[in-house]
């Protein structure tokens, strides 16, 4: 029988912040051979070396342009292949939204997809956000093609259909639970993506994103906005997809799926 392998994906809002609250502790406790955060907002230069180059772990970070912005980052195990961190495309590049890490057939994307929010909440990025999904789509397909066995995770900043919020209807026009940002999600699960998480459980008041106003985490008003969606070719490897809840340091939540080590293959 072959050994279960977790793969994690955070958004830690601020990984010095999260780091503050524990994250270095949880790090090491996770029991995971690859962990991808988002939301770093540090380059990583101006990571503590606890961080940048934690015992045991392999390291690899993309910053943004833009200070304290954005930003992503991944801890493994085992040493990837390569680290792909561009889209080909000047503007998704210079926000440090992607990492593409090669283990074996495995290719790991971690991924901090764009809000559609613009300064003043306006839905102003929406299309930028839809480009980007639309680019990187396309980057992944063409890894599908070649035979990789591919898991996507991330901070998706979409919830897919209402099961994925706790007030729907206070949300009609927010981004994130647009019909156009909602289509180009089905649009993935259509091609064959699969949403890993409801593959397993298929119940809503699972969330990933609260709110940091007092109590709304304690009441679960949350959104399932961060997602780990695997390639058909990954996901016969894929023995479970899970949220952690109860995991603290960031409003958002750990997401993540166990998978047969044969997801590497040979």
């Amino acid at each position: 029988m072959r050994a279960l392998r977790r793969i994690l994906s955070w958004n830690v809002n601020g990984l010095r912040a999260c780091d503050a609250k524990g994250f270095r502790r949880w790090l090491d406790r996770a029991d995971a051979e690859i962990v991808g955060v988002q939301e770093v907002r540090s380059p990583a230069g101006k990571l503590p070396r606890r961080l940048l180059a934690p015992r045991g772990w392999h390291t690899y970070f993309s910053a943004a342009e833009r200070a304290g912005y954005s930003g992503v980052g991944l801890f493994a195990r085992r040493a990837p292949e390569a680290v792909e961190t561009s889209l080909a495309h000047r503007g998704f590049d210079a926000e440090g939204r992607l990492q593409l890490a090669r283990f074996g057939r495995l290719v790991v994307a971690n991924v901090y997809f764009p809000n559609g929010n613009g300064k003043d909440r306006d839905n102003s990025r929406v299309p930028f956000k839809l480009r980007f999904y639309r680019r990187l789509f396309e980057r992944l397909e063409k890894l599908r093609a070649d035979g990789a066995h591919v898991l996507v995770m991330g901070d998706y900043n979409t919830t897919q259909c209402d099961l994925d919020l706790a007030r729907p209807k206070d949300n009609r026009r927010t981004s994130g639970c647009l019909p156009n940002e909602r289509r180009e999600f089905a649009r993935w699960l259509a091609a064959g993506w699969v949403d890993t998480f409801r593959a397993f459980e298929p119940a809503g008041g699972h969330y990933s994103w609260w709110s940091q106003r007092f109590g709304v985490r304690e009441r679960n008003v949350g959104w399932r906005i961060d997602h780990v969606l695997a390639s058909p070719e990954a996901m016969r490897f894929v023995r479970a997809g899970f949220i952690l809840r109860d995991v603290r340091g960031s409003d958002h939540a750990p997401v993540g799926v166990d998978v047969d080590d044969g997801i590497f293959g040979s």
